[in-house]
């Protein structure tokens, strides 16, 4: 699936108005072990480093370890978020992950 500037553009405000308390720059302010940075979304269980497992997590979002659902993270139902929405909200999160320095970690040291 292409997501075009656009697309990451909405997914980026969505990310902000729904997220960005916990993870500025792709952090994890409750769980500072855990960033957003490739490699976590990596080795997550399942991995989350792809859009329909990132966009399942979610939808129905689980721990680190894939064992219980968590309550630091909300749900997102799609009477909340349509799965376009959704969809664009995971690729500006994929696409920081790899592109960006920064993300999930400090000048590109990923936590």
């Amino acid at each position: 699936m292409k997501f075009s500037a656009e697309d990451l553009s909405q997914g980026k405000h969505k990310f902000a108005k729904n997220c960005l308390n916990c993870h500025v720059g792709g952090a994890n302010l409750v769980n500072s072990s855990v960033s957003l940075s490739l490699k976590n979304l990596e080795g997550a269980t399942p991995p989350r480093d792809n859009l329909k497992n990132l966009v399942a997590f979610f939808r129905n979002p689980m721990v680190y370890d894939g064992s219980d659902y968590t309550y630091m993270c909300r749900q997102l139902t799609e009477n909340w978020m349509s799965q376009e929405e959704v969809e664009k909200m995971g690729a500006f999160i994929l696409r920081a992950a790899q592109k960006a320095p920064a993300w999930g970690g400090v000048a590109g040291i990923e936590k």
